[in-house]
């Protein structure tokens, strides 16, 4: 920020300061530019999904792994204002309607063997899933 006569210029406009998870009606999870900050998500390309049934969460594993063949790409954006992936094929696949889940969710971070660090969201168990869930 620029300094003039004890005034600093306010020069994050348009940016999220929001570090939640977000879900979209278009297929997506948002990274808003605080959570892309604070966990340093320019260091990783791709997100590995994972899919709890019974607990109806989420686990999205940050990697950089070009290997990785069941991976989505991360949509870094140019502006510096976070990033996404479009996962549509996890929404359908898991017969969940993102248009009923859109939101901000809160996360938790967890080590889970056999996987590595997954930050994990959580459905609302009052929203209900699409026909094929039902």
């Amino acid at each position: 920020m620029s300094l003039i006569m004890g005034f600093e210029k306010f020069i994050n406009t348009n940016k999220r300061t929001e570090s939640r998870i977000t879900i979209t009606k278009s297929n997506s999870f948002g990274f808003p530019t605080k959570f892309y900050e604070e966990n340093i998500m320019d260091k990783y390309n791709h997100v590995v999904l994972y899919w709890d049934k019974v607990e109806r969460e989420i686990g999205l594993h940050f990697i950089s792994d070009e290997n990785e063949k069941y991976k989505f790409k991360i949509i870094h954006n140019k502006n510096g204002y976070g990033g996404q992936i479009v996962a549509t094929s996890f929404f359908k696949v898991n017969g969940i309607d993102p248009s009923v889940h859109r939101k901000r969710y809160d996360w938790e971070k967890k080590y889970v063997d056999g996987i590595g660090e997954l930050y994990i969201i959580k459905l609302s168990p009052n929203n209900n899933f699409s026909a094929k869930e039902n």
